[in-house]
């Protein structure tokens, strides 16, 4: 750790990583609201009153539902604007923003790339987020360093691993991730249901890799149930039910706490068993309160706590020390740098370039369909001449190579979801911004669209014989190239919308097909209906631009023989293209083209638009963590003591077992 602080010093000139000021995260009279569907309002958190201070882990504790989740996210500003948030939240004493750099938050949710290996994925974290100021092999040494100080160091060369492969353990990736967020050093960490999913041992690995790192750092963690070896982990607790505080303090004190209100925990039991099962109104079933208190129901066991807890000296201890943080005030929070914009897309390039050429369901399984597909077309239209019988079969194969082999693009959709998520989770921390994540996907997927175009283009086009020439062969695999790029381009602007696997792929091609209808190969353009079809579909679908590009490509300058009458009339090309196909003549094909990257600018630029609007609500709501309640803080202050209170000093020691 001592390593990795130094360096980081060097790098941000003391800014970064530094323990002479920790943060001390304060919430007051905290209320969040939603809208229900019958026009009212209910309320998710009930005037909540806290803090966390530097090198203690305050753990978030209640029954699924309390309000956990919900207030880990008004804390560190991440709630929706569907929610309502009043009350006070400050950061030593201030109301600032939570910047880049300051705080890290860790999801429940695993959102890794399964294709890259522990060392790869915290490497490439490491030159994404570390200031551009510090060399390749500084940031190298510093992600490995992380990476023992996690307990990683065993599996630094397992790939992560998914749904299909094997790859490193639950609480492995637990660690991983929570190894990816503090590289920086952030004096705040909020970690959301860290144990989820994970049997006893694997979490009390997790929380106690993420105990070691209290150090001059302020983590809060919401867990549903620790066992009786991570629970003595805790320096404080917060104990929610439905949205109201029932105990808060240190972790050790809370088993008092039940006791002096009948409720004593059991021997040998685990306390977080203990104190959920009391406070769970889930089951409506009623509590045993002491040796001769009888049975009653949850909710009036609730209620007692919670009325036990207010007239409790703990309460307004809390009280005071809240006061007293505010009013002492400390440093605001400064915004540390990370790479440049260049090395954020070199970076991105690259991962994504590995990720893609490791995940066989990316390209290289359609890679093998169009090969299999091209041997067909191949072979089903092999050496199609230049007879009346050939201006049909050039047709349908360019209509066939247009519309179904870039229709297939849609494979890649699950594995690009896969991406938006990651991507999700790193923009909404602030590793890197929309328009590097654009540039470094566009460019890590041109090399694999190429080769997936040239290979099964030429194995289609030498066999069907096709126009003689290099020049008619490259625009034929370019179009191809460009399409797919098209269709590329609209599935992540439908994943960007509908980040749904089945909903997704459903809602992409349903767009497709309209296009194939309206592209003007199997309704012709002067039969499809004026109203919708022909005026905006038929302009706006990339179909027709792709068509007529193709056939003049294959038509222009050709001469066939009308054989069907046996009356051997010679046709030119040209006369086809305007009476057979409705090819607009008065622009060549390389027109068409320009359109067609044209269409593929202007839908990259949109994906850019979606989730640049995205990252704007979410930072909008991150722009300050602090939203104001009609009390104000000088009432608070009215409260504060003449001598200061004992325990704000943030302690260093190890904390207490609490059994």
């Amino acid at each position: 750790m001592e390593l990795q602080e130094v360096e980081l010093n060097n790098a941000e000139k003391g800014q970064m990583g530094s323990k002479s000021g920790g943060v001390f995260l304060t919430w007051n009279d905290l209320w969040v609201t939603v809208s229900t569907k019958k026009g009212g309002s209910k309320s998710i958190l009930k005037g909540l009153t806290g803090y966390a201070r530097p090198s203690e882990l305050l753990a978030v504790m209640g029954p699924s539902g309390c309000g956990k989740s919900t207030l880990l996210d008004s804390l560190a500003g991440r709630l929706d604007f569907s929610t309502r948030q009043s009350g006070e939240i400050l950061i030593n004493g201030h109301k600032q923003k939570l910047s880049y750099g300051t705080s890290a938050y860790v999801t429940q949710d695993e959102t890794l790339l399964a294709t890259l290996t522990v060392q790869e994925a915290v490497y490439y974290s490491a030159q994404l987020q570390l200031p551009v100021s510090m060399t390749k092999s500084e940031k190298k040494q510093i992600a490995e360093q992380t990476i023992k100080e996690m307990g990683l160091q065993d599996a630094m060369n397992t790939r992560i691993g998914g749904f299909e492969n094997k790859g490193i353990s639950g609480g492995e990736k637990r660690r991983l991730s929570v190894c990816m967020e503090i590289l920086t050093r952030p004096k705040l960490l909020f970690l959301d249901e860290p144990t989820s999913g994970l049997d006893s041992a694997a979490s009390y690995y997790v929380m106690s890799g993420i105990s070691r790192q209290r150090e001059g750092r302020t983590i809060i963690a919401s867990i549903h149930q620790p066992s009786a070896e991570v629970f003595n982990l805790f320096n404080s607790l917060c104990l929610l039910s439905s949205g109201r505080t029932i105990y808060f303090g240190p972790a050790s004190a809370a088993i008092e706490f039940f006791t002096r209100n009948g409720f004593p925990c059991p021997y040998l039991q685990n306390p977080s068993d203990h104190f959920l099962k009391t406070i769970n109104k889930d089951f409506d079933e009623d509590i045993e309160q002491g040796s001769a208190g009888g049975r009653r129901p949850t909710e009036e066991v609730i209620d007692l706590l919670i009325n036990s807890y207010k007239s409790s000296e703990g309460y307004h201890e809390v009280q005071s020390h809240v006061a007293e943080i505010c009013h002492q005030g400390g440093e605001m929070l400064k915004k540390r740098s990370h790479a440049n914009f260049k090395t954020q897309c070199l970076v991105l390039t690259r991962r994504s370039t590995v990720n893609m050429f490791r995940d066989p369901g990316y390209y290289w399984m359609r890679f093998v369909v169009y090969v299999a597909i091209a041997l067909s077309l191949g072979s089903i239209y092999y050496n199609v001449g230049s007879n009346y019988r050939s201006i049909e079969e050039r047709g349908l194969m360019v209509a066939f190579v247009v519309s179904f082999m870039t229709f297939m693009t849609v494979g890649g959709f699950p594995s690009f979801v896969e991406e938006m998520k990651v991507f999700q989770r790193e923009n909404v921390n602030g590793h890197y911004g929309c328009f590097a994540f654009v540039i470094g996907n566009t460019l890590s997927s041109i090399p694999y669209v190429l080769l997936i175009s040239l290979v099964p283009g030429a194995i289609a086009y030498f066999l069907a014989g096709f126009q003689n020439g290099f020049e008619h062969f490259i625009y034929f695999a370019l179009v191809l190239f460009i399409s797919m790029m098209i269709v590329e381009s609209l599935m992540m602007n439908v994943a960007a919308i509908v980040p749904n696997f089945l909903m997704g792929i459903v809602a992409g091609a349903g767009i497709q097909g309209l296009q194939i209808l309206s592209g003007g190969y199997f309704q012709l353009p002067s039969e499809l209906p004026k109203i919708l079809w022909k005026y905006p579909l038929y302009y706006m679908s990339f179909h027709k631009y792709a068509y007529q590009g193709m056939f003049k490509n294959e038509f222009e300058g050709l001469k066939f023989r009308d054989d069907m009458f046996a009356n051997n009339h010679i046709m030119s090309g040209e006369v086809i293209l305007r009476e057979r196909w409705q090819a607009e003549m008065g622009h060549s094909k390389w027109v068409d083209m320009v359109i067609l990257v044209g269409i593929l600018i202007l839908y990259r630029l949109v994906f850019f638009l979606i989730i640049k609007t995205k990252e704007k609500f979410v930072h909008a709501r991150k722009t300050s963590t602090s939203i104001l309640s009609n009390r104000s803080t000088q009432i608070m202050a009215k409260s504060l003591p003449a001598s200061p209170l004992h325990g704000l000093t943030p302690p260093h020691d190890t904390p207490t077992n609490n059994r």
